[in-house]
């Protein structure tokens, strides 16, 4: 009888473990501390801050956590932001309504929504709100890879309708061509 139960409960293990539907199976690139990488045209990159991903269910939460010494403070249109300077600024601004801090392997946009930010010229006056960046993210093995879209902040400066749901999405977003902006993508990666 013992044997017969030791089989049963060994068949089940090789069940989940060759991916059956209901296995917890983690992605590297979501669990640990990574870090988050911002690359120029010109080949710098500047390391940002960290996520953490701790595995939950199908997917994982995160905590991003800003290095502040890489972002100037810079008080634009009565509000303050940080911002990463160069020959275009690039400023953080936090999404304003909840966000679970969810992300799975098929769904990274709640990570996305926690990534946004409006770039404008060193010349430029105040805040440039219609000039907002997402970066669409890809999972590789170990983390992300994002490539920047357009998207205009302003259209969130009234909740939208369904505040469960991550607003930047489809229609929401516009291509910009390759090497259009000054940092032209952003990963989250093994931290260093």
């Amino acid at each position: 009888m013992f044997g017969r139960a030791f089989f049963v409960t060994a068949a089940a293990m090789a069940w989940l473990v060759a991916g059956a539907p209901g296995a917890l199976a983690v992605e590297p690139a979501l669990n640990g501390v990574k870090d988050i990488v911002l690359h120029t045209e010109d080949g710098q990159s500047i390391v940002i801050g960290t996520v953490t991903f701790t595995p939950e269910g199908d997917g994982a939460r995160f905590n991003i956590v800003f290095d502040d010494s890489k972002f100037a403070q810079y008080f634009l249109s009565m509000r303050e932001f940080k911002c990463v300077e160069g020959p275009e600024i690039l400023c953080h601004t936090p999404y304003p309504y909840r966000n679970p801090g969810m992300v799975t392997a098929r769904d990274s946009s709640w990570l996305e929504h926690a990534l946004l930010f409006f770039y404008k010229r060193p010349a430029d006056y105040g805040a440039k709100m219609a000039h907002g960046l997402i970066y669409t993210l890809t999972m590789t093995q170990d983390g992300f890879i994002g490539r920047p879209q357009s998207i205009d902040l302003e259209e969130i400066a009234a909740p939208p309708d369904d505040l469960t749901v991550a607003f930047f999405t489809g229609d929401h977003r516009y291509h910009i061509p390759a090497g259009a902006r000054w940092f032209d993508s952003l990963t989250i990666e093994p931290h260093r």
